[in-house]
């Protein structure tokens, strides 16, 4: 199942847009790695599951730039990844 935009996107406040719009963003580059995946575990076509495997790799990367761009402008997401990487780790 693939996302959707929010539909009360338009609602955000205009000093939090572009972060909903990044983390909009996120979300669609995940849904399309989860999609190329899902993809190439079905392909029987070798070559085809090379390129499927390929773009999803471009997916994550694009969902890395998206990330890169919500953590210059939100440190409060900054900060929770630090303190949700150190619940992982079991600090």
């Amino acid at each position: 199942m693939m996302s959707e935009i929010p539909g009360k996107i338009s609602k955000v406040p205009p000093k939090e847009l572009d972060n909903e719009i990044l983390r909009v963003g996120m979300i669609a580059e995940l849904d399309a790695v989860n999609l190329y995946e899902q993809m190439a575990a079905m392909a029987q076509n070798p070559k085809i599951k090379a390129v499927l495997m390929d773009i999803a790799k471009e997916e994550k990367t694009h969902m890395g730039e998206f990330q890169a761009l919500l953590l210059m402008l939100d440190k409060e997401q900054v900060a929770e990844l630090a303190r949700g990487k150190k619940e992982v780790e079991g600090d």
